[in-house]
């Protein structure tokens, strides 16, 4: 009897941690004992792994067996690690050569009748696993589209236990049906369903929303019922351009450790659009969970929009937990276990209604709120939550009339995506050598010192700031908003006029 090594990964968030396995079969009472923290499930593969070894016709050990996972600090989760334990017992049985699995990656879940099911996370994983430079990694067949969007790295796609384990026993190349490659590193784009021209009568909202998208600003609509809101959200991400390819990873990975990773397309190239309904909890918006931390709403929404509509719905501390991804880009997700970090750095747009009974104030006074009930319901958004929030836009119904004369002013998203990427490609240009973007990245340290406007486009925010309407960090999105503007209107800097549009819509100025 001897000990055989193998390697697996453990996901911590959407970051792999390589995983050594040892199995000892030696004299003792019969048995298999894992140790190295695991969880329910993967204490569960046990079973797992026996019927699924007896199923493919190999023996199993009449003896004490010992599997061992390494790091033990490190907490183990999951049914991915079902075939490294499986292959680091057969290594130590004496079925396959030891040697043969000393190096390569295993994962997937094991079926009791030996086959390879497919796992979460498994983009993460490999990622995990290249970091050891060129390695082979197997797993299963059904994940091996997702798998092989890592370079560098030699995928070996398997459908079932004994499909590998006569592979290591031969000990030669692998078979015709074993190798994968994929060839398309990225999906072709596919056309939207929906575009910025199904929307009429509000000029400055659909303004304030290419505003949005060039330069990565949130936005926060008020307005009754009927008038567009929702529309105009949804329409956001056509103004987006295409996800550049670390970027397109980052949001697989994310959605893949969550398990909503799309069966037809391994790799999501557009920016992710999530809008959570205001039931939702506080796990399900900024991640969570007892056992496994899965990521949240504001991480599936990472490069893409957050849209929270109806938002004074939404418990308050819901909301207010949104704070710390809009200011640093990433959330971390606290438990007994251990805290876990997800990156979520989306563009936010919040909706709301003017009061509860949502009914018209100006036309036939039909609203029966009083004042204070319309204070209190929108004061369910926390003044910090507000000042985080780069432009506030007032929509209101648009007579018959108006429709009418807005139509010949509207504009395709093919049409203002092309302007908003030709914003993008100034403002990258002007912040090549540094680690941002978009305007919306640059911290305030630099903001004010290497991005600071003129004295006489300022002076009017300094103003503003000097009488106490505008927060210091009102003053940082008001300047990054001003940057935008001036990379739409084609100015190498920012002006009066940028910067004292920039102040009205942060100030919700424009009705």
């Amino acid at each position: 009897m001897a000990v055989a090594r193998t390697r697996s990964v453990a996901l911590v968030g959407v970051t792999g941690r390589s995983v050594e396995v040892e199995a000892d079969v030696g004299n003792g009472l019969a048995g298999i004992h894992l140790i190295g923290l695991p969880d329910t499930a993967l204490s569960e593969a046990r079973e797992r792994v026996r019927s699924a070894m007896v199923n493919s016709h190999y023996p199993w050990p009449d003896a004490r067996i010992t599997v061992s996972l390494f790091p033990a600090s490190l907490p183990k989760r999951g049914s991915q690690f079902d075939l490294a334990i499986a292959v680091a017992i057969l290594g130590a049985a004496g079925v396959i050569p030891a040697e043969r699995i000393a190096e390569p990656f295993f994962l997937g879940e094991l079926g009791l009748d030996g086959r390879l099911r497919p796992v979460r996370g498994v983009l993460p994983s490999v990622l995990g696993a290249a970091k050891h430079g060129e390695v082979t990694v197997v797993i299963p067949a059904a994940n091996a589209a997702e798998a092989a969007l890592v370079p560098d790295v030699r995928i070996m796609p398997v459908s079932d236990l004994r499909q590998l384990v006569e592979w290591l026993r031969k000990g030669d190349d692998p078979p015709e049906s074993l190798p994968f490659d994929l060839t398309e590193q990225m999906p072709p784009t596919i056309a939207p369903a929906v575009d910025l021209s199904d929307v009429v009568g509000q000029p400055v909202a659909r303004r304030a929303l290419e505003v949005c998208a060039a330069g990565g600003h949130n936005l926060w609509m008020l307005g009754p019922p009927g008038t567009g809101k929702t529309l105009l959200a949804e329409r956001l991400p056509t103004l987006l351009p295409d996800l550049e390819l670390d970027h397109a990873l980052e949001v697989t990975a994310i959605h893949s450790v969550a398990g909503v990773l799309p069966p037809n397309s391994p790799m999501i190239n557009r920016p992710p659009f999530v809008s959570p309904h205001h039931t939702a909890t506080s796990a399900a918006i900024v991640g969570g969970g007892s056992a496994v931390v899965r990521p949240g709403a504001v991480s599936l929404a990472h490069r893409g929009v957050l849209f929270m509509d109806e938002a004074p719905e939404f418990p308050r501390h819901v909301l207010d937990a949104l704070r710390q991804p809009l200011e640093s880009g990433q959330v971390t997700v606290s438990r007994a276990a251990g805290a876990v970090t997800f990156p979520a750095r989306f563009i936010m747009v919040m909706a709301a209604n003017p009061c509860p009974c949502a009914q018209p104030q100006d036309k036939g006074d039909s609203c029966t709120c009083t004042p204070t009930v319309r204070r209190r319901y929108l004061g369910r958004l926390s003044g910090p939550l507000i000042d985080r929030i780069d432009m506030k836009v007032t929509v209101s119904r648009s007579s018959r009339r108006e429709l009418m004369a807005d139509r010949q002013f509207v504009e395709s998203s093919k049409t203002v995506a092309a302007r908003v990427l030709t914003a993008r490609e100034r403002a990258a240009e002007r912040l090549s050598g540094t680690p941002w973007r978009t305007n919306a990245d640059i911290p305030s340290s630099a903001l004010h010192a290497d991005y600071r406007p003129s004295d006489e486009a300022m002076k009017q925010v300094s103003s503003c700031l000097d009488s106490g309407t505008l927060s210091a960090r009102g003053l940082d999105r008001v300047v990054r908003v001003a940057w935008t503007l001036a990379d739409l209107a084609g100015k190498p800097k920012p002006g009066p006029d940028e910067t004292g549009t920039a102040l009205a819509l942060w100030m919700g100025l424009n009705s």
